[in-house]
Parts: structure tokens; sequence; C-alpha cells
């Protein structure tokens, strides 16, 4: 789990998730938990912010976060959800469930992040039931060319600077590559925060097909 730690973006990114809720992106985490059921594990869980937007047809989240500094956060953010929500460590590699016992996945803002896309999808594949559902809210890799290719330059210090996140990641193109049918899909410019510039966003839901 030591790779996984990033404590001054972590107390940054506190902060800065606080104010892109203000600026929106409250809005689209209740959008991209509308219609959970079951039980669902949240990878990449963050600070929690997610957490109070739960329908209650959800029964349970086990919420993964690798960073000690925002799964502490998330700890406390999860003590006022109005579901049952377990916050665990771990990472997007190697998920802390069994086989086929997920009714439904959430990745929110990490997919940038992880090692791999490939491999966590794989794994967000396994832990699925049949007929599983994935809840996806991701800054992708912009569809104009000039502005993808200046993403692809500033990637390596973004990287650096911000945890791990890759801005230029086609990460839909990756979901359906891992087997998913995409069931519905919008994106939408959005800026968290200034002086960042509005980078493309999707928010969606996908099926795997087995």
């Amino acid at each position: 789990m030591t790779a996984f730690q990033h404590p001054r973006f972590a107390q940054a990114y506190v902060r800065a998730s606080e104010l892109a809720d203000r600026r929106g992106a409250y809005a689209h985490r209740r959008r991209l938990l509308a219609g959970l059921h079951g039980r669902v594990i949240e990878i990449g869980a963050g600070n929690g912010r997610n957490f109070p937007h739960y329908p209650p047809s959800v029964t349970e989240v086990v919420a993964v976060e690798p960073d000690d500094t925002l799964r502490a956060h998330a700890v406390a953010q999860a003590r006022s959800a109005p579901v049952p929500v377990s916050v665990v460590p771990g990472h997007a590699d190697a998920l802390p469930a069994g086989d086929g016992t997920m009714d439904a996945a959430v990745v929110s803002l990490v997919l940038c992040s992880v090692p791999a896309q490939s491999r966590a999808l794989a794994e967000i594949v396994r832990v699925l039931a049949p007929g599983g559902r994935l809840h996806f809210y991701e800054h992708v890799r912009s569809p104009r060319r000039a502005t993808g290719l200046l993403q692809d330059l500033l990637t390596p210090a973004w990287r650096r600077a911000a945890g791990g996140c890759h801005p230029n990641r086609d990460t839909v193109a990756e979901i359906v590559r891992a087997g998913f049918e995409v069931t519905e899909i919008d994106r939408f410019p959005f800026a968290p925060q200034p002086p960042i510039p509005p980078l493309t966003h999707v928010l969606g839901t996908a099926v795997f097909k087995d």
C-alpha cells in the first residue's frame, strides 16, 4: 500500500473536492449513484463525498480506499451515511471482495489514477454478480485533437503532482474493451476549480456482457 500514499495531494484533494461539489460535482454525484441497489463496491472512495448520495435501495457499500489520509476522512463520512458503509483499505488491482458478490461497482474520478485500467476493470468484472452494473464518473481525454495532444504532453508532470492522475486516458474505450456494454453516457465540460480549465467528463452506466 506504500505506493498509494500521497499525503500532500490527499490534503489538497479534500479541499478541492469541497469546492468542486459547490461548482456542480454535488449534482454529478447524485446522478452517478441513482438507480443503484443491493451490495455495491466503490473503488477509490477518496474522502467519502459520494456517501450521502446512495439511495435507500442500496443494502451495503464496501468503500475501498488505499490512501491513509483520504480513508480517515471517508471513515468519518461513513458514520452519517444514509446506508451501511464499510470503509476498507485496498486498491483497484486486488479488490477485497469475493467473486460475483457485488450487484454493482462505482468508480468516481479514480480510473484516471489506477496503475492500469485493464487490471482494475478485470477486478471489477471478477467481483460483479451476473448482470452487475458499473456506474462511472470520470474525466477523460478531450475529443479535440489539439487539446488531447496537449494533455499527452502534460501527463508526465500532472501525474507526479496529482497522485498518479492521467488526464489523457480514453476511459470509456477501456470500459468497453473490458467487456462492458455502455447503456447510458453523458459527456460534458467541467472545471472543478480555478485555474484548471474545463476538462471533458463522462458520467454513465454500463452492464457486463457475460
